[in-house]
């Protein structure tokens, strides 16, 4: 699919998956990600276009972002490997040269392998941008167990520090607490045996967990459960009590803890509403936070953005594709357009 400026229409199981109730399902194929595998993959044409589109007066913005936004982070790995091969220089760093501003980052964290891009982003939500109880438990929270070891092994291999030992030094109280939890990656797998016991266990003891030396409760219950069961805490903690668990968050704990545990209890309620919510965000901002759409479209595009896009439609009434055309300006409009990949009616 190449990539327009102008609205790009949906295929036919784009289409039937707009209408139907799939937000929280798999698809046949194994993945609600808007990009996948490039069926007529050639490596030796994509780096000879790639390599014109470099060379020639012009650089040709076009011809590069259709390259890599139609190709999974595997095929776009191989690209790079074999353009190194081929022409002695490193695709990243011709393409850094080629361009600036927002396409050149976006371009960059394309190429990237996703651990290192994840990596990079925990790296600077942890030191100095008041951003950890957001960006850095997103990553923590919603990576699968292998792409976590994978971040974390980058991460040290890359600043020569234990992501634990940063989190240690730059966060404090329950939030710390929290994203040392996460990052040691002890979440209960599900084995598909509901325990209710443990469920109403659970319940009263958060219902219990008020006073100052009780916020070791929260964290236990938020960090190690599966999330199937978390869900079913969520639901009977709101029968036992009459409101959302998020409201006595609100009442119980303040600052970047009660971020950090609302955004928790976002990704166990619904993730893609959690992204969905984290793009719209982003985009209401008085300049859109380039960054976190970035980070969201790239991060989640073989995955679930098929799922993002129908929560969104359902509850901005608006696309996301739409929004993205309305909001973003710049050379990198195109690219992220590209993510997207199609409008939903």
């Amino acid at each position: 699919m190449s990539v327009t400026h102008g609205k790009m229409g949906l295929s036919l199981t784009q289409e039937i998956l707009s209408h139907l109730g799939l937000a929280n399902k798999t698809a046949a194929w194994g993945t609600l990600g808007t990009l996948r595998t490039f069926l007529s993959f050639n490596v030796d044409k994509d780096v000879q276009r790639l390599l014109k589109a470099i060379a020639g007066q012009g650089v040709d913005r076009i011809a590069i972002l259709d390259v890599l936004t139609n190709r999974s982070r595997e095929q776009r790995q191989l690209i790079s490997r074999a353009f190194h091969e081929r022409t002695q220089q490193d695709l990243l760093k011709s393409l850094q040269a080629a361009l600036s501003g927002n396409l050149e980052r976006i371009v960059v964290a394309l190429l990237q392998p996703a651990a290192h891009l994840d990596a990079w982003e925990l790296r600077t939500a942890l030191k100095g941008s008041g951003s950890a109880e957001d960006v850095a438990l997103e990553i923590l929270a919603t990576r699968t167990p292998s792409q976590l070891q994978e971040c974390l092994a980058v991460y040290k291999h890359s600043f020569q520090v234990d992501a634990v030992e940063d989190i240690k030094s730059e966060t404090r109280g329950i939030l710390r607490d929290l994203l040392l939890a996460l990052a040691k990656g002890g979440r209960e797998a599900y084995t598909g045996i509901i325990d209710y016991n443990l469920a109403t266990q659970d319940v009263q003891a958060l219902r219990q967990a008020e006073g100052p030396s009780t916020e070791r409760t929260w964290v236990l219950v938020f960090t190690q459960r599966n999330p199937e069961h978390l869900v079913r805490v969520l639901n009977q903690y709101q029968w036992h009590t009459g409101h959302e668990l998020e409201k006595t968050v609100r009442a119980r704990f303040h600052g970047a803890a009660r971020v950090a545990l609302l955004n928790l209890a976002s990704v166990i309620r619904n993730t893609p509403l959690y992204f969905a919510d984290k793009l719209h965000q982003a985009l209401q901002e008085t300049e859109p936070n380039y960054q976190a759409l970035m980070r969201i479209l790239i991060s989640r595009s073989e995955t679930d953005l098929l799922s993002i896009r129908a929560e969104f439609r359902k509850k901005f009434g608006k696309s996301l594709y739409s929004s993205l055309q309305d909001a973003v300006k710049g050379d990198c409009r195109s690219a992220l357009l590209a993510l997207c990949r199609a409008e939903d009616l």
